[in-house]
């Protein structure tokens, strides 16, 4: 605990030493005609004796407050996206506060230039907020996340400088910063961090937050000391809506079919916002908004993969097992916000912020799962299957599978916020609480129903890129396979996080230079659990089954809509359930399995900082220093192979003293530098820390409670250059120093592991590194004739290099190698040209990532490492505004089918393939503002 105070210390005798001026201005922004608070308006202040004595900030709220003002007169200003809307020249004096509530009429001034509307006012304010941080961040407005086919959170994120997104079946799904893989960045909704529904890991997957539900993002690319130091990569803050960010009474109803070409289904949505002010008393105001959201998407894919399952000793490679799937899949999304927005005079402020987020993910699979082989005797002197890889266009003996897979998850997600913000003399104090839940729900689904056959003869495939199966016609026939077992699994996850914040500031001078000191303190719980059930049903034979049966003729409905070759049969979801059904469950529970899996992690997390600030001329530094202290109590289950179990009870602490300095130095009105020097820290995933052992004497399968956690050095440096209005050119430059890279390894052969044959865990790795340049302009092609004059453009581009060691033991031996950081691809962009006149509003948008490692399957063969082909993805949406209020839009996602690929060794040999069609939207919205 002494620890924790010792930052507050210094800031009580940094405050002590300042000294202070006197007077105060505060006030409120609001439109003349609603009296709604105008957010997001810049406000500027400057001496008339002295030039060099002025502020700058940006108001997001519609309320602002300045302390410590020398007395004297000062000429004052309000501009909102890049225009001026007021002028003034008011008086401070000594000992005093002024209170300053400025009306401004925007219904005067162009409407794509100051309501929330066109895209060139969107992309404004998004960068009065960037331009005004003190720290580097990247924010996405709204209506701007609308204007395009970004269906969820992560896919809006992808048009932002250094982010790329993973996509499942085809929508995006996770978010990577600057290369750096999800699980070591951080997601908070309202400043409040959102822990992970997911079993074993930390990444949230954005997917399950509807876009409806948002009034912003905002990337966090340099930690400042007074936020959590969770992340390496960047922080990702979902904000939702306010009624005090939009005029009085407001609402908007949307309506939206979708399209999939691949499975030819429709998909409706719906969603409602809505909000109202209520003036209590002539100071006093409550607000109140809220969102509803509803999606479900029908929609699928087809696939083809080998898994990486190449033989490439030889001169011309061969494949040992390939497998067809064909994906069903039915994603239903529904959200909710509640937000409450209470103003108690100039001096208090408080809010409960409140979100839900549920995701359902109905996903059917067939496959036909391929070894290829040839007969040879066994030690018996008998004939039998034995594998062998086959080369492209050769045929010959397979044992082929026909597996079924069925199941249906729900995520969950909760979050609440309560805070606000006093004033009290010259202090302000900011204070929070918050609640987060997570959970993934499995109420019981088919992990794999297989149906086995004799090998088939004259079985091969076409190509390696994008393989075809060579099959024969009694390959194809349901009556020679029977069902060999079904793999079925309950499962449940739960990730609860509570915390509580509290932030003290002080506004003052010194030395005729405007400063502030901030210090507080924060406490986190966070508890992740896991229980997993599965069960086997095999031999079933003794069960009283016949083989005519078991016969997969049984247990099939119609055929495979499969477009990359010939399927067979579609095994029946429900036949398989109703056999399950008849069967006791519990007589078939794989016990190893089901209690290994099972865990309780908890993670207890102390924090404090002090940090301070100071503006000298046209410099601004931040500095300060911030510490973390981590508790880790966890709970787990041994094995030994034999169904002798052990409870495991393990612990872990640790402590960070993380330093950071922010510098922003103006060099003009219109371009300014920053420079900056931060510490991070990552926690290992769940998955990697988790206390389940599988020990049967010659292999083992185990977490490692005991792992360091990532530690990051990150120095940032960049230019930025404003032009008019959503006009900005910038160019910045990064480089990360990870410490304690987590990777999974076999470290069989080493010390106290000598006599195994496998023996795989979590090691800390050497140090890694990552650097990169970022490039982002954007502008609104106003000084040309009309109706180019309507143009706008927008790109960004993300260059980067990584390098880490990794180390595994070979017969005893310790064997290491470099690789590139997973998921870390050396060129991702954006290039985006919008148009707009008059009532219609267009926009393309093309989405570029480089390949990737995706995943390293043999630390001695890096033939073996599997990677992610580039992508290019390219998306239009139109808008027309058939009245004021009223707007249709159609957009189209994925127009040149995009596929996705990963491969082994070169990019010819096939580890997954997997297509899914154009996706068509048409909608319709109403809103009465």
């Amino acid at each position: 605990m002494n620890s924790v105070l010792k930052p507050l210390v210094v800031a009580m005798a940094l405050v002590s030493a300042a000294v202070a001026a006197d007077g105060t201005l505060e006030g409120r922004i609001s439109d003349a005609n609603s009296r709604a608070n105008v957010s997001g308006a810049v406000l500027k202040i400057q001496a008339q004796d002295n030039q060099k004595n002025k502020r700058e900030i940006l108001v997001e709220d519609g309320r602002f407050r300045l302390l410590n003002l020398p007395a004297g007169l000062y000429d004052l200003s309000i501009s909102l996206s890049n225009e001026t809307l007021y002028q003034d020249s008011i008086e401070i004096k000594d000992n005093e506060s002024l209170e300053s509530n400025i009306e401004i009429n925007t219904a005067n001034q162009p409407v794509e230039e100051v309501l929330v509307v066109g895209q060139a006012a969107q992309i404004q304010r998004a960068l009065d907020r960037q331009r005004y941080a003190d720290n580097m961040i990247s924010a996405i407005n709204a209506d701007a996340i609308g204007q395009l086919p970004d269906n969820n959170a992560a896919e809006a994120l992808q048009r932002v400088p250094g982010l790329s997104i993973e996509r499942d079946q085809g929508e995006g799904r996770f978010v990577r910063v600057r290369g750096i893989s999800p699980d070591l960045n951080s997601v908070s909704v309202n400043g409040t961090q959102v822990p992970a529904p997911e079993s074993g890991s930390r990444a949230v997957a954005l997917d399950v937050i509807p876009a409806d539900l948002l009034s912003s993002l905002v990337v966090t690319k340099t930690l400042t000391p007074d936020m959590d130091a969770n992340s390496i990569g960047g922080s990702i803050d979902v904000k939702s809506l306010s009624a005090f960010e939009r005029d009085g009474g407001f609402y908007t109803l949307r309506a939206e079919a979708g399209y999939d070409a691949h499975s030819e289904e429709t998909s409706p949505a719906l969603a409602l916002t809505g909000g109202n002010t209520f003036q209590l008393s002539e100071e006093n105001r409550l607000g109140i908004a809220g969102a509803l959201s509803w999606e479900n998407r029908k929609f699928g894919s087809d696939n083809v993969e080998t898994g990486g399952a190449w033989d490439f000793d030889e001169d011309e490679a061969a494949l040992e097992e390939i497998e067809q799937r064909d994906y069903t899949i039915e994603r239903e999304r529904m959200g909710a916000a509640l937000n409450f927005d209470l103003e108690l005079g100039l001096d208090t402020s408080l809010y409960l912020r409140t979100l839900y987020s549920e995701f359902s993910d109905d996903e059917q699979r067939q496959a036909n799962v391929i070894e290829f082989g040839e007969e040879a005797l066994n030690d018996d002197d008998e004939l039998e299957f034995d594998g062998k890889g086959r080369k492209v266009g050769d045929v010959g003996l397979a044992e082929i599978k026909r597996e079924l897979k069925d199941r249906k998850e729900t995520q969950r997600i909760f979050s609440s916020t309560f805070g606000g913000q006093h004033y009290v003399n010259d202090w302000t104090i900011d204070f929070s609480a918050g609640f987060s839940k997570a959970s993934e729900d499995d109420p019981g689904g088919i992990g794999g129903a297989t149906f086995k056959a004799d090998a088939f003869d004259g079985i091969g495939f076409t190509h390696s890129r994008k393989p075809k199966i060579i099959a024969s016609q009694d390959s194809l026939d349901p009556n020679n396979y029977e069902l060999d077992e079904i793999e079925y699994e309950t499962a449940q996850t739960s990730d609860i996080q509570k915390s509580i914040k509290f932030d003290f500031t002080r506004d003052l001078y010194i030395n005729d230079n405007p400063a502030l000191v901030k210090f507080g303190i924060k406490a986190s719980q966070r508890e992740k659990k896991q229980n997993i059930n599965e069960y086997v049903f095999e031999d079933l034979d003794d069960q009283g089954f016949t083989d005519a049966e078991l016969s997969l003729a049984n247990f099939t409905e119609g055929r495979v809509d499969y477009g990359l070759g010939a399927f067979g049969p579609k095994i029946s979801a429900d036949q398989v359930n109703q056999l399950v059904d008849s069967l006791n469950r519990e007589d078939f529970i794989d016990e190893e399995k089901s209690r290994i899996a099972d865990y309780t992690i908890n993670e207890d997390i102390q924090a404090a900082y002090v940090m301070g600030r100071i503006d000298i001329d046209e410099l601004r530094i931040l500095a300060g220093i911030r510490y973390e202290g981590t508790e880790h109590a966890l709970k787990g289950v041994r094995s030994d192979g034999d169904a002798n179990f052990q409870d495991v009870n393990e612990k872990n602490d640790y402590s960070h003293v993380l330093p950071a300095l922010h510098a922003r130095y103006q060099l003009s009105d219109e371009t300014q530098v920053r420079a900056a020097w931060t510490h991070s820290v990552v926690r290992p995933s769940f998955e990697q820390l988790a206390p389940s052992f599988v020990d049967d004497g010659e292999e083992a399968e185990f977490g490692n409670t005991q792992l360091k956690a990532l530690e990051s050095a990150n120095y940032d440096f960049g230019i930025e250059h404003f032009t008019g209005t959503a006009g900005t050119v910038s160019a910045f430059v990064f480089y990360k120093d990870i410490k304690n890279f987590v990777y999974e390894t076999d470290i069989a052969g080493s010390s106290g592991w000598e006599d195994y044959d496998e023996v795989i865990t979590f090691e800390n790795g050497e140090n890694a590194d990552l650097m990169g340049l970022e490039l982002a302009y954007s502008q609104k092609l106003n000084m040309l004739p009309a109706p180019f004059n309507g143009l706008m453009l927008s790109t960004n581009a993300t260059f980067s290099e990584s390098n880490a060691r990794i180390n595994s033991f070979d017969e005893g031996e310790s064997i290491s190698r470099d690789i590139t950081m997973p998921n870390q691809s050396d060129l991702t962009g954006n290039f985006i040209i919008g148009f707009e006149h008059n009532a219609l509003m267009l926009r393309l948008a093309a989405n570029y990532k480089s390949e990737y490692l995706l995943e390293v399957d043999d630390i001695t063969d890096k033939r073996k490492d599997v990677y992610q082909s580039a992508q290019t993805q390219l998306d239009f949406s139109a808008n027309y505004a058939i009245q004021e209020n009223l707007k249709v839009n159609f957009e189209i996602a994925n127009i040149t089918d995009e596929p996705y690929y990963t491969y082994s060794n070169q990019e010819k040999y096939n580890a997954q393939f997997e297509d899914y069609g154009q996706t068509y939207r048409i909608g319709v919205s109403y809103s009465n503002f």
